[in-house]
């Protein structure tokens, strides 16, 4: 059995959850890239990755991730070559794919998907949407993200295990392909599995309101920003987005604009009043 996730927290809690039954014990794999953001165009050939590279290496230049796309720590297309070839070489092994009701994982699934439709009866979904869960104090909660869930949950979770439908590897793949199309940068899950599209200035109405007339650390300004903000996404592509609004409503700046935590921002005399 080959478990597959989207985010590197998951794979702690899910290497912890086999750990108490042996019977999910297999390789567990991780999806690195967040599709939730970015170009899709013709992600599927080396001309549409070449792109997506060049435009995360924009989105992360002189940021607390600078240098991690040409470093390869992403390779999603490797993952997805070991995996086939894993499939190939063993007729009777099979996938876990799990996801949580968030875009991350969605976007992930919907990827991932597209490239796995030979192997369609060996492909399981765990896909965790809007239910209850029991937390560490023994309340109910419904959690976004995998790695919220105690391990031992997930022993109750892996009843959900059903094979992907043929109609869904028709069905899902060909989303993904109008989603390509569109040329949008920002996705939104709006229930379900459907996702909403929209331009990369999608976040910064709403990223601006947490600059004040007081000095804050770009580090804090993004925090209360992914604490409080009803549709968030990764820090790395929201520091993209406040430099880019500090230069272009020229706010008073200290320290120099590279990682988070390197300067401080707030509302000249001139933008207040505006404000």
């Amino acid at each position: 059995m080959v478990h597959i996730v989207f985010n590197s927290a998951d794979v702690e809690v899910l290497q912890k959850a086999i750990e108490l039954d042996e019977s999910m014990s297999g390789e567990v794999l991780e999806i690195k890239d967040d599709y939730a953001v970015g170009p899709l165009t013709d992600i599927f050939t080396a001309e549409g990755r070449a792109a997506r590279n060049e435009w995360w290496k924009l989105v992360l230049a002189g940021g607390d991730y600078d240098g991690f796309v040409e470093k390869g720590i992403v390779n999603d297309e490797a993952v997805i070559e070991s995996l086939k070839a894993k499939l190939d070489e063993d007729p009777e092994d099979f996938v876990w794919i799990w996801a949580a009701q968030n875009k991350h994982d969605v976007c992930g699934y919907y990827w991932l998907i597209s490239q796995l439709k030979e192997y369609q009866s060996r492909i399981f979904i765990l896909y965790l949407n809007n239910l209850p869960f029991i937390n560490e104090k023994g309340q109910i909660f419904y959690p976004e993200w995998l790695h919220v869930i105690p391990p031992k949950e997930f022993l109750k979770a892996k009843k959900l295990a059903r094979p992907i439908t043929l109609s869904e590897f028709e069905v899902d793949p060909d989303e993904w392909k109008k989603l390509q199309g569109e040329n949008k940068m920002i996705r939104i899950l709006e229930g379900g599995k459907k996702l909403a599209q929209y331009d990369e200035d999608f976040y910064d109405a709403d990223l601006q309101k947490f600059i004040t007339g007081e000095w804050q650390k770009g580090s804090k300004i993004i925090h209360q920003f992914l604490n409080k903000n009803k549709h968030t996404t990764g820090d790395a592509y929201m520091l993209w987005r406040l430099k880019y609004i500090v230069t272009q409503r020229q706010l008073d700046i200290q320290g120099e604009l590279k990682s988070m935590k390197d300067f401080e921002v707030k509302l000249t005399s001139t933008s207040q009043a505006a404000t």
